[in-house]
């Protein structure tokens, strides 16, 4: 209603999403179908984060003369069982995604990771890395002043790395070039940088959401 062009990135999706049109009204839905890529999978993951990111920017956020943009954007490079994690490479490489097919990833069988706790932690510790560095660089090269991210998990590991009993608790950071950004949502009590402290405050979902919308004009 506001005007914004509204877009899923979802690589891990193989076939069609109608209610992404029907009820959360997304302008396009991007999928493993749709997004251009030619290169292996990787995993859970069809294609790695990087090449979600610049497709991205290819088709939307790199477009002149076009509206705001409002993308939900899955980054799933991640995702268990952490078997084939991608390697981050030059922007300007990434092309249509051929290239991963000569570049070697790191490798485990699923059979020795969920066997053995301290490799499979290892493996997710990897591959959050390789997510979360994919993201910086992404915003140090393509950003700019409008820029805002809200970055977010989904819910926690597998057992065999969160341990039994884990909290479902997800680090969340809004990220944002424009102070004034950071200025409406002050009040919060967040600090700063990516990890949280012990001491942070911890919201349901429903509540950050709230908290959000009212933060910057908007009515839940």
């Amino acid at each position: 209603r506001a005007g914004w062009r509204a877009v899923g990135a979802m690589p891990g999706n193989r076939r069609a999403w109608p209610v992404g049109s029907t009820f959360y009204h997304y302008d396009r839905v991007y999928d493993r179908r749709n997004f251009g890529y030619r290169g292996p999978g990787f995993g859970v993951a069809p294609m790695p984060d990087q090449y979600t990111l610049m497709a991205l920017q290819r088709r939307e956020l790199g477009r002149r003369e076009r509206p705001p943009l409002f993308a939900e954007v899955d980054l799933i490079s991640s995702h268990a069982p952490w078997t084939r994690i991608p390697r981050f490479i030059p922007w300007d490489d990434v092309g249509n995604g051929s290239i991963y097919d000569r570049l070697p990833a790191e490798k485990a069988t699923r059979a020795s990771l969920f066997g053995d706790s301290e490799r499979a932690r290892a493996a997710y510790g990897h591959s959050i890395e390789y997510s979360l560095s994919t993201l910086f660089s992404f915003v140090e090269r393509y950003g700019h002043d409008d820029l805002v991210l809200v970055v977010l998990g989904d819910h926690q590991p597998a057992t065999i790395v969160a341990g039994q009993g884990a909290s479902h608790d997800v680090p969340i950071s809004v990220i944002a070039h424009d102070p004034k950004v950071m200025g409406q949502i002050a009040g919060w009590g967040w600090q700063d940088g990516i990890s949280p402290s012990p001491q942070a405050p911890v919201w349901p979902m429903a509540a950050f959401r709230d908290r959000f919308l009212s933060a910057f004009g908007s009515s839940p």
